[in-house]
């Protein structure tokens, strides 16, 4: 997943982004209302995590801005602010859930993965390509019935693929969500990264999976 992270605690915001990375998904952060917003409007998230209190505005504003702008990804407010009142508020701006801190993030993961399932094209945690067999939960990934180990980047370039199923995407588009906005996407990381996932789930199976479409960028699919 694509996570966005609104938080102005610097130390949090970084904690949350090493534990989504350790846990295969890609993190932007921002640290207060117009960059979030900024973020939000220009960037592709699957969920978006909002603290309440920010420089320059407030997460409910926030919410409700995206909102009134057709921006309909899922949103989490995450707060100290635990009164009925606060939560009912986030609810009403639009929010689709709601997680008061102190939390434990293992919480906070699956609120995030649940929210990601409720999109209106929603993708199954199981995914079977061929004799593909990908558990976007678990990160387990097998062929032919055969486990495949992937690094986190490797499984977030197929976790890409997979969501744009026969779909052709470009360099942009794939660096944009398996790395950062810091990323040069002029570089050959991107043709490494996708060498080293054609060996681990093509090399030595047909139907191959991984299609280069010369001057448009890849389809993943039969």
């Amino acid at each position: 997943m694509h996570i966005l992270v609104v938080e102005d605690d610097t130390a949090l915001a970084r904690l949350l982004a090493t534990g989504f990375a350790e846990q295969g998904h890609r993190v932007a952060l921002a640290g207060d209302y117009e960059d979030g917003l900024l973020r939000a409007v220009l960037g592709s998230f699957d969920v978006m995590v909002l603290d309440v209190m920010l420089p320059g505005g407030n997460g409910f504003d926030l919410c409700r801005e995206l909102r009134r702008r057709g921006i309909a990804t899922p949103i989490l407010m995450l707060t100290a602010r635990d009164t009925v009142d606060d939560r009912v508020t986030g609810l009403d701006v639009g929010a689709d859930d709601y997680l008061t801190k102190p939390f434990a993030f293992r919480e906070l993961v699956a609120r995030v993965r649940a929210l990601a399932r409720r999109q209106p094209t929603p993708i199954p945690e199981v995914i079977q390509v061929a004799d593909l067999e990908v558990d976007l939960a678990s990160h387990r990934v097998s062929r032919a019935g055969v486990s495949v180990e992937l690094t986190a980047k490797e499984f977030a370039l197929l976790e890409f693929f997979i969501r744009h199923l026969d779909t052709v995407v470009d360099r942009g588009a794939i660096t944009a969500h398996v790395w950062d906005e810091n990323h040069d996407p002029f570089t050959n990381v991107l043709e490494v990264l996708v060498r080293r996932l054609r060996v681990k789930i093509d090399e030595g199976h047909q139907p191959r999976l991984i299609h280069t479409i010369r001057g448009a960028g890849y389809r993943f699919g039969v």
